[in-house]
């Protein structure tokens, strides 16, 4: 699901898929119907058909993964430093309106970092691929007591809330209805 994911396969969801084709291969090499691989591998039988042309033209080869997409610019070694600065926090690194990492200041640090240019979707796919999602952080006043909420929402709120309307029949007119 490359798209849901909005980012990619992980090495671990390109594994699964690569031994899929290679089961798919095994069953064309016993000729086996192409609804049934379909319906046992949980995939459409669009694609098992094209995964047995694959087949037929170059042999279990031809279904083996190519890798990613799209090729990471940066390297295992630039990750882990990329990491390490973004647990440091915005601050840090001179992102000082508020305390949240959004693509486009991750984007900046790392063109600043590793002189490596990334679009904002590269920056979101390239973070998704490596486990990192978007966070919407929980606003609560400093000032916040716990207690006198809970005591608010039990005690005063049932007195202030309106009480259901019971059902009555009504009119579907727009207008106004007579008076008598």
């Amino acid at each position: 699901m490359r798209y849901a994911q909005r980012g990619g396969y992980t090495p671990a969801e390109q594994q699964r898929r690569e031994r899929l084709r290679m089961e798919a291969a095994a069953r064309f090499a016993r000729d086996d119907e192409i609804s049934e691989i379909a319906c046992d591998l949980r995939v459409t039988e669009g694609s098992v058909r094209r995964r047995h042309r694959a087949w037929r033209d170059g042999g279990p080869e031809a279904l083996r993964s190519r890798g990613p997409v799209s090729r990471e610019r940066l390297s295992p070694q630039q990750w882990a430093r990329l990491e390490a600065e973004l647990r440091k926090g915005p601050l840090a690194h001179g992102f000082a309106t508020d305390q949240r990492w959004t693509l486009g200041r991750i984007k900046t640090l790392i063109g600043k970092l590793f002189h490596v240019g990334y679009t904002i979707e590269g920056t979101s796919k390239l973070m998704r691929r490596h486990g990192w999602s978007a966070q919407v952080p929980v606003r609560q006043a400093l000032e916040r007591d716990d207690a006198a909420v809970a005591v608010w929402k039990d005690q005063v709120w049932p007195d202030i809330k309106a009480r259901r309307a019971t059902w009555a029949p009504s009119s579907a007119s727009r207008t106004r209805q007579g008076r008598g």
